[in-house]
């Protein structure tokens, strides 16, 4: 009774452990191929014409927002260097004001009218220049907000989607691999084959 016992755990631990093997090394055959289509991606080879069309849609969503991540940063950078030099031009056209009122003063002739008339402009241009910052702040802010939150967002979503279509990918490697080598009248082959195709159904 006790070796019977004994071959009948002996079975279920040698089956566990056949399922342990097989779920390793098909999780080493996943990693495999995911790696093969990231390099394929990263080294720009050509990949299955049809593969590639069938993503076009989504390709073009994906160019348009990163036209849209760019514009942001541009735009950003843009605002910033208008608002220094928005400063600059203020500061050095309020200096060229004082400087024309301070001679204006001392010059008792139509000339003097005419620098200190010319300077107070200047001073009242420069001071009027400078406000343009409060808008210019809010825009920066209003962008950066946006940049923050729904492109921030949408990125994390994009490199999700990015993982699970080189997952996807790579399965599809797998499958061609071996439906090249499939033999209907072998079992193995075609267990191997409806393996495949169990992880690439997960997949999409």
């Amino acid at each position: 009774m006790d070796s019977h016992k004994y071959s009948y755990s002996r079975d279920l631990y040698d089956r566990y452990a056949q399922g342990q093997e097989k779920s390793v090394v098909n999780k080493m055959q996943q990693k495999y191929w995911k790696t093969k289509q990231t390099l394929i991606k990263v080294t720009g080879k050509k990949e299955d014409e049809h593969v590639v069309a069938s993503d076009a849609d989504l390709d073009a969503k994906l160019e348009l927002f990163h036209s849209i991540q760019r514009t942001c940063m541009d735009l950003l950078k843009a605002i910033e260097l208008y608002q220094k030099r928005i400063c600059y031009l203020s500061q050095e056209e309020n200096e060229l004001g004082k400087f024309l009122r301070a001679q204006g003063s001392q010059d008792k002739t139509r000339a003097g009218k005419m620098m200190q008339a010319t300077g107070k402009s200047l001073c009242f241009s420069s001071q009027q220049r400078l406000a343009l910052r409060t808008p210019l702040c809010r825009l920066y802010q209003e962008v950066e907000t946006f940049r923050y939150r729904a492109i921030s967002d949408t990125w994390l979503t994009v490199n999700r989607m990015e993982q699970c279509r080189t997952e996807y990918r790579g399965a599809l490697l797998w499958m061609k691999d071996v439906s090249q080598e499939l033999d209907p009248d072998l079992y193995k082959q075609m267990e191997k084959f409806r393996k495949v195709l169990v992880h690439l159904v997960q997949n999409t």
